[in-house]
């Protein structure tokens, strides 16, 4: 596995744990302490849902065009958080919710596993 792969997982996976704890708080907004960090959050998992879709686009496997299609769809998932003027805990949560974001996480977690 790539460093830049690696890496880029490490990104989507932490910022996951990230999302889970900002989704717990209970807020209207992302303004105010600590509501920033969230964009920022969001902003590196969309670069690396995009790094993982390069990185694995001459993986030959009958798996990684799987990954790179379950990317975009959360990548997308994730443009549209970011996209809006707000982002409250309950849009967090139904983007943690979201089949896509949890297909990656899971594709990932396996391709870890596989490749180590």
């Amino acid at each position: 596995m790539s460093k830049s792969l690696h890496e880029s997982i490490e990104v989507i996976e932490s910022g996951y744990e990230f999302l889970l704890a900002y989704a717990a708080q209970g807020r209207e907004s992302d303004e105010g302490p600590g509501g920033s960090e969230v964009r920022t959050t969001l902003t590196s998992m969309s670069k690396a849902a995009g790094s993982i879709s390069a990185d694995l686009s001459t993986d030959e496997s009958d798996f990684g065009p799987v990954i790179i299609d379950d990317a975009r769809k959360a990548g997308a998932a994730i443009t549209l958080v970011l996209a809006q003027e707000k982002i409250s805990s309950e849009l967090v949560d139904n983007l943690n919710a979201s089949i896509h974001l949890r297909a990656l996480l899971t594709d990932l977690f396996l391709l870890s596993e596989a490749k180590t």
